[in-house]
Formats: C-alpha cells, structure tokens, sequence
C-alpha cells in the first residue's frame, strides 16, 4: 500500500497530473519535481521490499518447486520495479533515450512477472489448504491486471486513458501482494506448507 500512497502523494505534489491520462512513471520523469520521490522511495524502497518478502516464501511454503518459482516471479516485479527507478523516463516518457528504453523494458518485466506470480501463487495456493480459498482471487487478480495493461498498450483506449489502466493494473498487484501478506501474518505457523 506505501507503493499506492507515494503514487497518490506524487500526483497530489505535481501540479496538473492527471492519473487516467498519465502513466505512473510521468511522476518519477528525469527533471520532473517528484523525480526524487517516486524514483528513490516508490520504484526504489517498494522493489526493495518486494525483494525481501520473496525471499521469504519458499521456506514458507515448504521448498515447492511451484512456490520457489512463484516466489521467483515476485522477487523479478520487485527487480523490475528497482530498475524502473534507477533509469528514469524521458520527460512525457516518450521514446528518446537509452535510459528511456532502459526503464520501459524493466517495468514491462516488473508487470509481466507480477501478473505471473499472481497467476502462480493461485496455483500454489490450490494445495495449501490455508490459502485455498485465495488461489482463485490470485488468479483472477492477475488475469484482471493482464488486461489492464492490454488495454493501456492499445491504441485505441477511450480517451487516451492510459494511465487509468496502467494505474488500475498496478493497484491491483499491490493490493492483491498486501492481501496475500495479510494472511500470512493470519497464518498459525511460520511454514504455512
């Protein structure tokens, strides 16, 4: 949620941001008054912690291939994230730079893979039978993003809204990772597995 609370904070601080027309790397763009913010703490801390957490679930969940590799999935949004904040984008994020290019390809892996790990972590959670009733909610939190960011890379978008969709897709990533480490903490035993 601190990743959802610093894109907010970022467009509350940069005069004329619109969420539904503006992608969310517009607030960390080279030069831009919240560059410092959203490049540092929301691409930089957030990635961090998406590391941290990642590292944590395969002893979690017994060692399981499936989990190892979701777990995996999760560490590489966190990475893609980091990466999007080291190499900012040009202003408008228009294509004109090397670091340009550097920060869409690492936000598409960050994306892509947070959609996979919900997918996968919904397929994990279909054999433990503490997270069981979360398996199909992982899933369809993925594919639901999957389309968000379909519909933001499409050229047709009503209303040039892409930024709503790239916004809609990356809450709910955060929100489906912040329910999914919400019960964790619920869990009785440190190795829910």
């Amino acid at each position: 949620m601190l990743w959802l609370g610093l894109i907010l904070l970022g467009g509350a601080l940069r005069p004329g941001f619109s969420h539904a027309t503006q992608f969310i790397s517009e607030l960390g763009e080279r030069g831009s008054s919240t560059e410092v913010l959203i490049r540092t703490v929301a691409f930089g801390v957030t990635g961090f912690l998406y590391l941290c957490f990642a590292g944590a679930l395969p002893r979690m969940f017994g060692g399981a291939s499936l989990a190892v590799c979701a777990a995996f999935l999760l560490a590489l949004e966190g990475t893609g994230r980091m990466g999007a904040g080291v190499f900012p984008c040009d202003p408008g994020c228009v294509r004109m730079s090397v670091t340009q290019d550097l920060h869409k390809w690492f936000a598409t892996v960050g994306f892509l893979s947070g959609v996979l790990a919900a997918i996968t972590w919904g397929l994990v959670f279909r054999r433990v039978p503490a997270f069981r009733s979360f398996s199909w909610p992982s899933i369809a939190a993925g594919a639901a993003a999957l389309v968000s960011l379909l519909l933001m890379s499409w050229d047709g978008t009503a209303l040039g809204a892409h930024g709503l969709f790239e916004h809609a897709a990356s809450a709910i990533l955060s929100v489906w990772v912040c329910v999914f480490a919400t019960r964790l903490t619920r869990a009785d035993n440190r190795r829910v597995a």
